[in-house]
């Protein structure tokens, strides 16, 4: 492909800018490790989540929506559950107040707050800590494939004669020029650079949307995709049939495992319910989380993360698949069963987009790119420096010392993830690893930390590492890792509960010091009657009824969502109309029930404990309040 020099010039412009800002802003970033990893909790939330919805907005997850859309039509909303897509709303209506109510800098700090410093902490602390490596490793190298497909169709010059190893070349450019502006920035140029990015991805989708609508008529669509291809509803199975128009869709269908489409509905329901549950994993989105100013302001975060990506990303993916339905299909017939279904997005932009726009577009997808592996690199060294090297080798270390440490852990890590992304097979078999068995492995210890108060770090410890070693054996099954997913939460499930129950209860003033700062709901009596023999004033948490129906009404809100730049770029003005309306009387329910009702903090003790415990200095209930 020939890009034209206006091309070139704007995408050339825009590396320059980002790394212009990761070295312009390095010198505030770098002060200290606060700074560093979490901006200093000065950025506001509309930027944090601006931020964190550029983070999501990738290449490869780019790539891999536009085939299920293309193969599955409107019933694809549903399968970005494997993540589980909708683990926002349960950040934004309760746990990203309970997470940031901590002050910690990381998850794995986040271990030591509800565990305390007993040995089953320490090993729940370093359990922890190998699964946020594990995390970043494996979407490090699920960036680094995806950057390499799209690199081999967008940019011009051949750096080598094999594909394959063209390829290689151009996704170690982009990787090198990323892992400059994040080492060098931190948290400070990953989230303004991530903004800049946003702005751009969300203007080339908007045009690509509005481009597609001009090329393809509903009619033109209607021939080339099968019935119910356009409705969200389905059956016992798929009831999509593709035969004779593309007969290789079939195979791929049947390939996935995914006709018997109600099993998979309900077992991404199951797992993702769970999992949102569990709250996030050590990633670049809890980090958002931790960097908010306040509690209120990290469930907005999470909040506006919603609002700003789905519509934008889904006119993309939508204006991209259906391109390449109406003007695509020859070419994948003539690929007989060796179809590439990730090769729509290249193809779709390569011949509909005119030449300046396409420039501008390819400059917002590799900001996607850049946005999804910078933010993934900066949670790297967090946990090596912060959570390993300061807690257990040198805790008195010069601030620089970390913050340049953090530079030598980044850029190994870039190197490690990259290695491994040259042997990934295909991005549809990364996401099913990293979400359906890696973080499969997560839910069940993640997911009684919060609401059972005898759970302790032992139960913690081994939980986790059944499930980090269950996510391992599966990589070496033909069991596909998200009907593995049952087997694998059970056998994590009775780890951390023989964990628990075979070993003594935390230190009470542990648990103690948790609940009066996040006050969760759940099985937390035993520790509330205690925190009452010294302050009968404080209550429980009577919130579950109330956050349930937010996140049940919130899904619902998700949902249409995604749905309605879909039905707006294939141009089904009613149901277009039909999920406004469900976003307009979801909105008004969320806004009285859940946004007029946020509590930084749930009564004046908790508030004050909030002051007096800081990340790194957890001192006990009774030190905290004779200081007061």
């Amino acid at each position: 492909m020939n890009l034209s020099p206006i091309d070139i010039g704007i995408i050339a412009l825009y590396i320059l800018v980002s790394l212009g800002i990761g070295f312009w802003i390095s010198n505030r970033a770098s002060k200290n490790i606060k700074g560093y990893f979490l901006g200093g909790n000065e950025l506001p939330w509309y930027y944090l989540g601006l931020s964190n919805a550029s983070g999501m907005f990738d290449i490869s997850g780019t790539m891999w929506m536009v085939y299920l859309l293309f193969i599955y039509g409107l019933k694809s909303i549903f399968i970005p559950w494997l993540w589980p897509a909708f683990n926002q709303i349960f950040l934004m209506v309760f746990l990203s107040i309970w997470l940031r109510r901590s002050g910690v800098m990381t998850g794995a700090e986040w271990i030591t707050f509800r565990f305390g410093e007993n040995l089953g902490a320490r090993l729940s602390h370093i359990i922890v800590v190998v699964f946020a490596l594990l995390g970043v490793l494996g979407f490090l190298a699920y960036g680094f494939v995806g950057a390499g497909k799209f690199a081999v169709a967008f940019l011009p010059w051949q750096l080598s004669a094999d594909p394959h190893t063209n390829e290689i070349f151009y996704g170690l450019i982009i990787t090198f020029i990323t892992t400059l502006y994040v080492v060098k920035g931190g948290m400070f140029s990953v989230v303004i650079t991530e903004v800049v990015q946003f702005v751009i991805m969300t203007l080339a989708s908007i045009a690509i949307g509005v481009i597609a609508m001009m090329q393809v008529s509903p009619e033109m669509l209607a021939k080339v995709t099968p019935e119910g291809w356009d409705s969200m509803l389905f059956s016992w199975t798929l009831d999509l049939d593709w035969s004779g128009i593309l007969a290789s869709a079939n195979d791929k269908i049947i390939e996935d495992g995914w006709s018997l489409f109600s099993v998979f509905f309900m077992l991404v329901l199951f797992k993702g319910f769970l999992q949102s549950l569990a709250g996030p994993a050590p990633n670049f989105d809890m980090q958002r989380v931790l960097s908010a100013k306040s509690p209120t302001d990290a469930a907005k975060m999470s909040w506006i993360v919603n609002l700003v990506l789905l519509f934008p990303r889904y006119m993309m993916i939508t204006g991209l698949a259906i391109l390449a339905l109406v003007f695509f299909m020859g070419d994948l017939r003539a690929m007989g069963s060796d179809v590439d279904f990730e090769q729509i997005l290249p193809f779709a932009l390569m011949n509909y987009v005119p030449s300046g726009l396409l420039g501008l577009m390819i400059a917002g997808l590799l900001a996607t790119f850049m946005s999804t592996f910078a933010a993934t690199t900066n949670a790297a060294p967090a946990y090596v420096v912060n959570d390993i090297y300061k807690k257990y080798i040198n805790p008195n270390a010069a601030d620089k010392t970390y913050v340049y440490l953090s530079y030598i852990v980044s850029i190994v890590f870039v190197v490690a993830g990259t290695c491994i992304g040259l042997f990934v097979p295909s991005l549809n078999e990364a996401i099913l690893w990293i979400v359906s068995a890696l973080y499969g492995g997560y839910t069940a210890a993640n997911m009684l930390k919060w609401y059972w108060w005898r759970f302790n770090g032992f139960g913690y410890f081994y939980g986790m590492l059944t499930g980090i070693v269950g996510a391992f054996l599966m990589m070496f099954t033909t069991l596909s890792p998200l009907y593995g997913f049952p087997i694998l939460f059970a056998m994590c499930l009775v780890g951390s509960i023989a964990g628990t129950l075979l070993t003594k209860p935390d230190d009470m003033a542990v648990l103690k010091r948790f609940y009066l700062k996040t006050r969760p709901w759940g099985f937390w009596q035993p520790v509330l009657d205690e925190i009452r023999k010294t302050h009968p004033a404080v209550q429980p948490n009577r919130e579950f009824k109330r956050d349930m129906s937010n996140v049940i009404i919130g899904i619902v809100w998700h949902s249409a969502l995604t749905a309605a730049p879909i039905f707006m770029v294939i141009q089904q003005w009613q149901y277009f109309g039909y999920a406004l309306i469900t976003i307009a009387v979801t909105s008004w329910y969320l806004k009285i029930n859940w946004w007029d009702k946020m509590q930084d903090y749930p009564d004046e003790m908790a508030q004050e404990e909030s002051q007096q415990l800081t990340p790194g200095s957890i001192p006990d209930i009774k030190q905290a309040k004779a200081t007061s």
